[in-house]
């Protein structure tokens, strides 16, 4: 899975002032990440906001981004959730043309124990047409999907291929680099965390931030790849501020904020429960982007 190594973005869903789902500035985010160097996009993960998407208009994002991009770069769905039926249907039903792996978030509010987690992704697995990368983010989910579970299903599943690790605990990545089959990826879900993960052996990051600054993402990826970190930390410290920024109100909501400052999406539009920045983050970011600018 060479194409899941370097820069991956999770792409936000830019939203008209009237709720819908803006297709013409999805199409110019993903010409910018291309351009700029971002290695493969991340559709409908997360950060995507993909909960209050509805059936369609999922399959219609998938298929335009597919289509838009037309082969240019991997691309990568984000199908999960805290039902384990649903999203074994939806993996099942999953035919759209150009994407290499599906990218599954640990459930949610649930709260399995580590059986049920595993229980879960084996359920997902067995049931996947694509390479599955698994999605651990505690701070999200409301539980911790251990090293032991994930190492276990690497082992047990020749399709499972990769996590993408938010759970903060350098702990945690240190034993899934020691234990994991060799060729199963450890990719940074935290974009603060990228640098000291991939001198632990991580292949790379899939972005928020890299929604508006892919060529800095990519090129701080490249140098930590190449094992350059002398010139990679200067680069690091520089996104640290913007990427609190991303994050002080929420994920999108930071950086459908940023995106629009920088004239990329047409407004930053999110759907309730989610609401834009307050005026005091606004402005702040508005003066990060300046400065970076």
């Amino acid at each position: 899975m060479n194409e899941l190594r370097g820069a991956g973005v999770a792409l936000i869903t830019p939203f008209n002032t009237d709720g819908t789902v803006d297709f013409e500035s999805l199409a110019k985010l993903i010409d910018f990440q291309i351009k700029k160097g971002m290695n493969y996009l991340v559709v409908l993960g997360t950060t995507g906001e993909t909960a209050t998407l509805t059936a369609e208009e999922r399959k219609r994002i998938w298929a335009f981004t597919s289509e838009h991009v037309a082969g240019r770069v991997p691309l990568v769905a984000g199908i999960g959730g805290n039902n384990t039926m649903e999203i074994v249907a939806q993996v099942k039903a999953f035919d759209i043309p150009g994407y290499c792996a599906i990218l599954s978030v640990s459930p949610y509010y649930n709260k399995p124990t580590q059986e049920g987690i595993y229980q879960h992704y084996k359920a997902v697995a067995e049931a996947s047409p694509l390479p599955l990368i698994l999605y651990n983010v505690p701070g999200r989910t409301g539980s911790n999907m251990s090293a032991a579970t994930t190492v276990r299903l690497a082992k047990d599943f020749t399709n499972i291929v990769a996590t993408k690790e938010a759970s903060g605990s350098f702990a945690q990545f240190s034993e899934i680099m020691r234990d994991k089959p060799a060729d199963f990826l450890l990719i940074s879900g935290d974009d603060p965390a990228t640098l000291p993960m991939m001198a632990l052996g991580a292949v790379g990051i899939i972005s928020v931030v890299g929604n508006a600054y892919p060529a800095e993402v990519a090129e701080l990826t490249r140098l930590c790849a190449t094992n350059d970190y002398v010139a990679a930390r200067p680069l690091h410290n520089s996104l640290l501020h913007i990427t609190d920024l991303c994050f002080v109100e929420a994920n999108p909501c930071g950086i459908k904020c940023i995106l629009l400052e920088k004239g990329i999406i047409a407004a930053d539009a999110l759907r309730l429960p989610l609401l834009p920045v307050s005026e005091a983050t606004r402005t702040a970011i508005r003066q990060e982007v300046a400065q970076l600018n």
